[in-house]
């Protein structure tokens, strides 16, 4: 049996629950030159505006985030599913605003400053975030169109 839908606020205050105390997300980027896509799993942190990801400058999607800037990510199972569309800004534990370093390694269990690559950090501006459960919900799924949300919390 199915749940009935939620509101979109509710959906909006599930969210940001799931941004706030999950870790992992599927991270999605595609070549800039071929199309190929690349799909990883990635920790990551909520700072309240913009999702944080570490990971090796010369891996494939370290190269695809700087090349293009586009990222997707699938946070939560596939009846609970939060997707976002952004644009990532790199940068090196150097530049990173104070505190994030610590609050990445806390967050996530993982320190990207105490590998031994070169591992730079990615600032995920959203620019579409929807959420879902069931069909029922696919109506209203859009929370976030250009970076803003549509329903208030």
């Amino acid at each position: 049996m199915t749940a009935p839908a939620r509101s979109p606020e509710q959906r909006r205050r599930d969210v940001l629950e799931r941004l706030e105390n999950d870790v992992d997300a599927w991270v999605a980027t595609a070549d800039p030159e071929t199309g190929t896509p690349y799909l990883v799993p990635l920790s990551f942190l909520w700072d309240g505006t913009s999702l944080w990801l570490a990971t090796p400058a010369s891996s494939p999607t370290g190269r695809n985030l700087r090349s293009t800037g586009r990222v997707r990510l699938g946070i939560g199972p596939t009846r609970d599913v939060v997707l976002i569309e952004g644009t990532a800004d790199a940068l090196t534990a150097d530049e990173l605003p104070e505190g994030l370093g610590e609050a990445f390694a806390a967050g996530t269990g993982f320190d990207p400053r105490e590998e031994a690559g070169a591992y730079l950090y990615y600032r995920v501006s959203p620019d579409r975030l929807q959420a879902w459960r069931e069909a029922n919900e696919l109506k209203g799924r859009d929370l976030m169109r250009g970076g803003q949300w549509t329903v208030g919390g």
